[in-house]
C-alpha cells in the first residue's frame, strides 16, 4: 500500500440493529425525496396551510398563509385516493425506516472520537449528535449506545460562528444546529480543518437511527448550512491534497448477507483516493465510465434504457442518480410494470404500497434485470430482487416505483451488483460488475 500513500479500505459495519422492511422504507423515501406515488396505497403527498406572522407561527388572525406539501397517511378502512382530512392521519417516525444498513466509523477531533455514519451519496452535509442536544435526548442516545461528539474535549475544535444547518425529511422530520471546525479522519486520511455540523435538535426520525450522524458525499452545492454552504470532506480532501490529483475519486463496494460464501465473503467498504484494482481485476471487465451531471448536486447520469430477460425498455432522455443513502431501487412505472410481469406469481399489494413476489421463487425463475448506466448495462444480482420480507410467503421487491419524480434513484439494490467509482475531479461515474459464483435468494430475514 506504500504507493498509495497509506490510503487504505474504510470498512463498512453492519449494523446489527437493521430491521429490513419493505413500507417503512418506502415512506422514508417519500419523505427523502417528496414525490407523489403514482401506484395506489396508504400514503400520499397533501397540500397542508400554515399560518405565519409576527406572532410566530399558527398564529390564528394575521399574518400570512403558505401552503406546502407534507406526506399522510389513510387511516384503516378509509377510501381508496381518499384525502379528506377526517380519513388521513400523521407519518410518524414508526412509518418509516429510521436507520441504515450500513455504517462506517470515523474519527472527529484530538484526541479522536470515533463516531459510527452513514455515508450518503444522496446529501452533502457532515452532521453528528452532539452535546448541544438536549440532556435528554443525549440520555436516549447514550442509552442505545450512540457516541455523542462533545466538541469541548477536542483541541482542534474551533466553532464557526454565525453558521447553522438543517435537514428536513417532509413536514416532521428535521435536524439542526450549528456549525464548527475539527480534524475528521477516514480510512487513514486526516481531514484539517473540516467543517462539523453539531446537531442541537432532532426529531424521532433521527433519534431512532443507528447511526451516531451522517457523511454527504453529493456535490456541495447542495450542502445544507447558511449562510455559506460549507465543503464536504471530498472537496477538501482534494483542495488539501490528501489524495492524489490523479485519483481525486471514493469508491464504494456493497456486500451482502447473501455472499458469506462468496470469494470476497461479501465485504464492504469504500475507498479515497484510489480504485481498488484487485476488485476490478475480479471483474475480469474494464471499468465503463459515464459522464456525471452535477447541476443538482446529485451523482446523476444518462439512464435511457432497461433490459428484463433480454427485452429493452427505451426511455429515452431518462437520468439516475446513484444513491447509497437509499435501500431500494425506484424507477419508472413501466420499467417496474415489465419486471414484475417476468416473475411468477408477483403482484402489487395496496396495503404495502409495493410489489411482491412469492419468497419460494428460485434464481432460475427470476428475470434478468439490467439499468443503463450511460452506454453500458449493468445487471441488479436476482438475490437482491427481494428487499424484505412481506408476509404470507411473499418478498417486498428491492425495486419499487419512482412515482412522480422524473429520474431513477439507484439505491443499494442496484449498487450491491456492482464496484461503483464516484470519480469527482473528472466529474464521471465508472462501473464495472461485481462477480458472484451462486445467487442466495433465500428469503431475506423477517
Amino acid at each position: 500500500m506504500s504507493s498509495l500513500q497509506g490510503l487504505q479500505r474504510v470498512k463498512l459495519v453492519h449494523n446489527k440493529k437493521y430491521k429490513r422492511s419493505g413500507p417503512k422504507s418506502y415512506v422514508y423515501l417519500l419523505q427523502k425525496w417528496g414525490f407523489e406515488p403514482t401506484m395506489p396505497g396508504p400514503y400520499f403527498q397533501m397540500q397542508k396551510v400554515t399560518q405565519s406572522g409576527k406572532h410566530g407561527h399558527f398564529h390564528k388572525f394575521g399574518g400570512k398563509a403558505t401552503t406546502h406539501r407534507v406526506l399522510a397517511k389513510r387511516k384503516p378502512g378509509a377510501a381508496s385516493g381518499s384525502t379528506a382530512a377526517a380519513d388521513t392521519g400523521e407519518v410518524t417516525a414508526d412509518d418509516q425506516q429510521n436507520d441504515s444498513e450500513y455504517l462506517c466509523p470515523v474519527q472527529i477531533g484530538t484526541p479522536a472520537q470515533t463516531l459510527m455514519l452513514d455515508f450518503d451519496t444522496g446529501s452533502a452535509d457532515l452532521w453528528v449528535w452532539s452535546t448541544e442536544l438536549s440532556s435528554s435526548i443525549q440520555s436516549q442516545g447514550k442509552s442505545a449506545g450512540h457516541t455523542i461528539y462533545n466538541p469541548a474535549s477536542s483541541s482542534t475544535y474551533k466553532k464557526q460562528s454565525g453558521s447553522t444547518w438543517k435537514i428536513s425529511y417532509g413536514d416532521s422530520s428535521s435536524a439542526s444546529g450549528d456549525v464548527g471546525t475539527d480534524t475528521v479522519s477516514i480510512g487513514g486520511l486526516a481531514i484539517q480543518n473540516q467543517a462539523v455540523e453539531l446537531a442541537k435538535t432532532m426529531s424521532d426520525q433521527f433519534i431512532q437511527g443507528a447511526g451516531d450522524g451522517l457523511l454527504g458525499l453529493a456535490f456541495g452545492t447542495i450542502n445544507t448550512v447558511t449562510p455559506t454552504p460549507v465543503q464536504t470532506p471530498v472537496e477538501n480532501m482534494i483542495s488539501q491534497q490528501d489524495i492524489p490529483q490523479t485519483a481525486e475519486l471514493f469508491t464504494a463496494n456493497l456486500g451482502s448477507w447473501r455472499d458469506a460464501n462468496e470469494p470476497d465473503k461479501g465485504v464492504s467498504f469504500y475507498t479515497f483516493g484510489y480504485i481498488d484494482q484487485d476488485v476490478v481485476k475480479a471483474s475480469g471487465q474494464e471499468i465503463a465510465w459515464t459522464p456525471v451531471d452535477s447541476s443538482q448536486g446529485f451523482w446523476m447520469f444518462n439512464s435511457e434504457s432497461a433490459v428484463i430477460n433480454g427485452t429493452p425498455v427505451q426511455q429515452s432522455g431518462n437520468t439516475a442518480i446513484a444513491d447509497t443513502g437509499t435501500t431500494l431501487a425506484l424507477v419508472s412505472d413501466d420499467v417496474c410494470k415489465a419486471i414484475y410481469a417476468a416473475i411468477p406469481g408477483s403482484t402489487y399489494d395496496n396495503t404495502q404500497q409495493g410489489y411482491v413476489f412469492p419468497s419460494s421463487t428460485t434464481a432460475d425463475q427470476l428475470p434478468t434485470v439490467t439499468f443503463a448506466v450511460g452506454d453500458n448495462q449493468f445487471a441488479v444480482q436476482k438475490e437482491d430482487l427481494g428487499f424484505a420480507d412481506a408476509g404470507n410467503g411473499m418478498v417486498y421487491g428491492g425495486i419499487q416505483s419512482r412515482g412522480t419524480m422524473t429520474f431513477d434513484i439507484l439505491g443499494d439494490t442496484f449498487l450491491k451488483g456492482i464496484y461503483a467509482i464516484f470519480d469527482q475531479g473528472n466529474t464521471r461515474f465508472g462501473a464495472v460488475t461485481r462477480p458472484e459464483t451462486t445467487q442466495n435468494t433465500s428469503a431475506p430475514p423477517s
